[in-house]
C-alpha cells in the first residue's frame, strides 16, 4: 500500500465532521503543490469530491469567500444535503455554471486558506503542504507565465497579510512535503498522540488504535 493509500484509509477512519462528512483541508501557500496533492488523494479515495476554493474567491475578495462558503457549501454537507456552488469565472470576473458537491465519506477543499479559523470547527483534519512561501511563489509564477506577473504581485501582499491575521500551520494536524517519489507525512503541531486520532509518520498514516 502506498503513501496515499494508507492516508486515504487512515482519512476514512476519522469520525465525520460536517454532517456525515469527513471534511478534509488542504492548505499552503500558492504554488506549493495543493491542488495536485487534493487530486492524487481524491482518486485514492475512489473519487472523493473536491471543492476548490479557487472557485469561490474573486478577484476583488481573494479571501472574502467565507460567507460562500458557509452558505453554498458547509450548511448543505452538515445538513446531509448536496451542495451547490456558482463557480467564479477569472476570465470573464463574474460567478458562472452551478456545481454540485455531493456528500461522501471524504470531501476535499483545497486552496490557501482552506485551514482559516472559520472553516476548523467543520474540518476532520487539516493537511498542510510543506513547501516555503517564496519557492512556491516562484513554482507558481512560471506555472502561470508572464501575463499573470501583475496579479501575483497583488495576490503575494495578500496572502502575507491572510496568513499574518490567520495563520493555518499551526493548527495543521498533517505537514505534507513533496517528494521525488510520492509524499512524506509529518506530524503536524496540532497533532496529540490520543486514542481515535490519527498519528503521523515518514512512511504514512497509522491509527494508534
Amino acid at each position: 500500500m502506498n503513501d496515499l493509500a494508507r492516508a486515504a484509509d487512515a482519512l476514512l477512519r476519522l469520525p465525520p465532521s460536517c454532517g456525515p462528512v469527513r471534511l478534509v483541508a488542504v492548505d499552503g501557500h500558492a504554488g506549493s503543490g495543493k491542488s495536485t496533492l487534493a487530486g492524487r488523494l481524491a482518486a485514492a479515495l475512489g473519487g472523493a469530491p473536491v471543492l476548490h476554493l479557487d472557485d469561490l474567491a474573486t478577484h476583488e475578495e481573494l479571501f472574502a469567500w467565507t460567507g460562500r462558503l458557509r452558505e453554498q457549501v458547509l450548511g448543505p454537507l452538515s445538513r446531509g444535503e448536496t451542495a451547490v456552488y456558482h463557480r467564479y469565472d477569472w476570465g470573464s470576473r463574474r460567478f458562472g455554471e452551478a456545481v454540485e458537491l455531493p456528500v461522501a465519506p471524504v470531501v476535499l477543499v483545497e486552496g490557501v486558506g482552506a485551514g482559516r479559523r472559520a472553516v476548523r470547527p467543520f474540518l476532520a483534519w487539516l493537511l498542510w503542504m510543506e513547501r516555503g512561501a517564496e519557492e512556491s511563489w516562484e513554482r507558481g509564477r512560471r506555472r502561470d507565465g508572464a501575463e499573470q506577473a501583475a496579479f501575483w504581485d497583488l495576490w503575494t501582499v495578500a496572502e502575507t497579510r491572510h496568513f499574518t491575521e490567520d495563520p493555518s500551520r499551526a493548527a495543521a494536524d498533517t505537514l505534507v512535503r513533496e517528494c521525488a517519489e510520492g509524499y512524506d507525512w509529518l506530524p503536524g503541531p496540532a497533532v496529540t498522540a490520543v486514542a481515535d486520532q490519527i498519528i503521523t509518520h515518514r512512511d504514512g498514516f497509522m491509527s494508534v488504535n
